[in-house]
């Protein structure tokens, strides 16, 4: 049966969904506040990981199968693949980031899925690029690349026009009605459809004030580094680095197909709001500070530089775990990112555009959208 069904918000999370909504064969309309992509989302930006690597957190290891092959099915839509393979090296030096690495090796123990345990002397011979003194122990995988987000986000965009799908940019939403899948506009419109489906990132706490009390919208800034002289050529085939250290939880991300190399605390500001602190740029203290997080694992760390900063918007959750549950008989709630949300979209898209269609996977979908 064909459906006629609204998606609030043109972020990965509401275009992977309006995809898989519309190849099941029903009608879809997107609507955003802002331009398509619209540089505020958490989704635009160069890039995005995609990893095994999860600590305990086995449901989302699991996960990133399920995405793999999802994200094929997209690729073969967008005629482009569009992730890059880089591997993926772990490294962790605080007691806690040592748990994080054993949680992993368990996890990934469990499943069947290939990795190394390395000493700070394997990783000094293998990485040159990190600085192994600063590191107790560390853990590589083959698997895991980078995903070309913002190239990504643009194609989607454009793809859905060739699916019939309606992408309403700079047309916000300012009212939720769920018991009756209606969305009121800002120009008073309302829309009604057969079932409604809200990914409104960071913005959902306003849509949905009730939300309040578990998703919280975080500011977060990352960091474009300029490598040292002649190291980008070396870092544009390297793995990204995951440095598990409980203080820093750093990230960094290669330059590869012609992108930025990237560092990012994974620490949660906890704070912002996406409608008054929309610069782009953020404050030059806060980029040095994750430059200089990075620099701890880098070797050599301070011959890298600061090329430029950015903020975005996620939106999180106290256990980092993403909420996908219905709020009526025909409204779902798509949220949270909690940053690590990109790689799994597509498999999240699929997965919801199932439950809107058969009852018995709606039951089951909020707790495996959990990582349960």
């Amino acid at each position: 049966m064909t459906l006629r069904i609204t998606v609030v918000g043109a972020g990965i999370m509401g275009l992977c969904t309006a995809w898989a909504l519309a190849r099941a064969g029903h009608e879809v309309a997107v609507f955003d506040q802002g331009q398509v992509p619209n540089p505020f989302g958490s989704s635009v930006d160069q890039h995005r990981l995609f990893r095994h690597a999860y600590g305990a957190s086995a449901g989302y290891a699991r996960m990133a199968d399920t995405a793999f092959q999802a994200w094929e099915r997209l690729w073969t839509d967008l005629g482009e693949r569009l992730l890059v393979p880089s591997g993926t090296l772990c490294t962790a030096s605080a007691e806690d980031g040592r748990r994080w690495l054993a949680d992993s090796v368990a996890v990934l123990e469990s499943l069947g899925h290939p990795f190394r345990r390395l000493t700070p002397a394997q990783i000094a011979a293998e990485f040159p690029l990190v600085d192994a003194n600063a590191v107790a122990e560390g853990l590589h995988l083959e698997s895991g690349g980078v995903l070309l987000a913002g190239r990504i986000v643009e194609l989607l965009s454009h793809h859905l026009n060739a699916l019939g799908v309606t992408v309403h940019a700079r047309a916000p939403v300012t009212a939720i009605d769920a018991e009756r899948a209606m969305v009121t506009l800002a120009d008073r419109r309302t829309i009604g459809a057969d079932a409604l489906v809200v990914a409104a990132g960071a913005w959902v706490t306003k849509l949905l004030p009730e939300t309040a009390a578990r998703l919280t919208p975080s500011r977060q800034v990352v960091a474009y580094l300029m490598p040292p002289e002649g190291l980008r050529g070396v870092w544009a085939t390297a793995p990204m680095l995951i440095d598990a250290d409980g203080e820093s939880g750093v990230y960094v991300v290669p330059p590869v197909a012609g992108t930025t190399m990237k560092a990012g605390d994974h620490r949660f500001s906890r704070v912002g709001d996406p409608d008054t602190e929309r610069d782009p740029d953020p404050d030059p203290d806060e980029a040095r500070d994750v430059l200089d997080r990075a620099r701890r694992v880098l070797a050599d760390g301070h011959r890298y530089s600061l090329a430029n900063a950015a903020t975005c918007f996620y939106t999180v959750t106290d256990d980092e775990r993403f909420v996908v549950e219905p709020l009526s008989a025909r409204c779902w709630l798509m949220s949270a990112c909690s940053g690590h949300g990109f790689k799994f979209a597509p498999a999240l898209g699929e997965a919801l555009a199932d439950a809107i269609g058969d009852p018995a996977r709606a039951s089951e979908l909020p707790d495996w959208a959990a990582g349960r």
